[in-house]
């Protein structure tokens, strides 16, 4: 099976969000992804679950302690 790669621009499209917001992501730790040369890729599949865990941690109750 042949895995498919995006580029910062397409993640920053497929989330709806700016690219610098992506870069930032990234460089934190935050969004899975690798950089090749100069160049950053994302595995769709990866950045699919990242973002389902990112929606379902905002759905949860947080805890007031």
């Amino acid at each position: 099976m042949k895995k498919k790669f995006l580029t910062a621009l397409e993640v920053a499209e497929y989330l709806q969000i700016h690219i610098d917001t992506v870069y930032t992501l990234v460089q934190k730790g935050d969004l899975p992804g690798a950089k090749i040369g100069k160049q950053w890729r994302f595995d769709a599949a990866e950045i699919q679950r990242w973002f389902t865990t990112k929606a379902q941690q905002q759905q949860e109750p947080q805890d007031d302690v």
